[in-house]
């Protein structure tokens, strides 16, 4: 079988990209869908002891370079996986970010993983996801735990997760009924949401931010929200508030707190504007396996997107949850060895 064919990226020197061809679309749209595998080139004196997979959340896709910096300097070979009608991967005619089962993502992800797997085979693979993507991975890596099949993957890493609706209990309930009946009539109609440009205008380089995106790929107003997408996000909710084993250890990094503002300030500088991080911290505990989560004072809702002191703090967090990772897999495997020496 024929390797990926690596094309070059929109991030241009460094950076490669492949497309999955996912068959026709489930969801109706007409056509094919496609998901896209973006690799940070590897450089010839760059040492590779396992690999780091990355999936962005809603509104999003994959442009933190940084962040494979991040993962190249620690031995990680990188690689980051734009979601079918997401970023890269959207073709004419399809609803950004429309899914009606996030079941449905299964397919890019089995196929992305074999591909990092044969790639740097029998290393062990790190997944890392932001936002929608944290609800995403920690769903299918429980469907995969429980057909058996954990490895490659050897931890988790989650960047302010979406665990849950924003808002009172009393509005999250009567929501989550309607949206039931409103994704079966018109699953792809958008809900009535006042646009906010507050979390764009705080990262975004033409605002007040540092960071440089497609805005196209990235609208600062974010893209619409769909009955049946969002149902599909309810559903997954519900799936994890069941209770989860993911398999692996996970780490959860998140805020350490929410700011509800209609206009930009610098305090929209140093607090998650998108989700409720007490929400995060609540629901952390159904990933099963073992669970850390982490606090990150003045961090925005993507932690490696913030200011300076919040973000060097992040990846001070991730760099020593992996080492631990590390030293754990190293021991496990001197301990097995030890005991085959002592059998024989």
């Amino acid at each position: 079988m024929l390797g990926p064919d690596w094309q070059p990226d929109i991030l241009g020197d460094g950076y490669a990209q492949t497309t999955l061809d996912l068959g026709g679309d489930p969801d109706g749209e007409g056509g094919s869908v496609t998901a896209v595998l973006v690799r940070r080139e590897p450089r010839a004196d760059e040492d590779v002891r396992g690999a780091l997979l990355y999936v962005h959340g809603f509104s999003d896709y994959f442009f933190q370079t940084a962040l494979a910096d991040f993962a190249a300097a620690r031995g990680l070979a990188f690689y980051a996986l734009d979601l079918r009608k997401c970023g890269r991967s959207r073709r004419p005619g399809q609803t950004a970010h429309y899914v009606s089962d996030l079941a449905l993502y299964d397919a890019e992800l089995e196929r992305a993983l074999a591909i990092v797997a044969a790639a740097h085979p029998d290393l062990p693979v790190t997944l890392m996801a932001h936002s929608t993507g944290g609800l995403i991975l920690p769903l299918w890596l429980d469907r995969r735990r429980a057909a058996g099949r954990v490895a490659p993957v050897a931890g988790l890493i989650l960047n302010s997760p979406w665990f849950d609706l924003q808002g009172k209990p009393i509005q999250r309930g009567p929501m989550t009924q309607a949206l039931r009946v409103l994704a079966r009539v018109a699953p792809l109609r958008p809900l009535k949401l006042p646009p906010s440009t507050v979390y764009g205008d705080s990262v975004y380089v033409g605002r007040h931010g540092e960071w440089d995106f497609d805005t196209e790929l990235k609208p600062l107003t974010g893209f619409p929200v769909t009955h049946g997408w969002l149902n599909a996000v309810r559903r997954g909710h519900a799936r994890l508030h069941r209770g989860l084993d993911v398999g692996v250890p996970s780490l959860v990094l998140r805020s350490d707190r929410s700011h509800w503002t209609a206009t930009w300030s610098e305090q929209a500088d140093r607090a998650d504007t998108v989700l409720d991080v007490d929400q995060i911290a609540r629901w952390s505990g159904c990933l099963g396996h073992e669970t850390t989560v982490v606090p990150i004072p003045g961090a925005r809702h993507d932690v490696v997107l913030s200011e300076p002191d919040a973000r060097e703090r992040a990846y001070a967090e991730m760099g020593a949850w992996l080492d631990r990772q590390q030293r754990t897999r190293t021991g496990a495997a001197d301990s097995a060895e030890e005991e085959a020496v002592t059998a024989s």
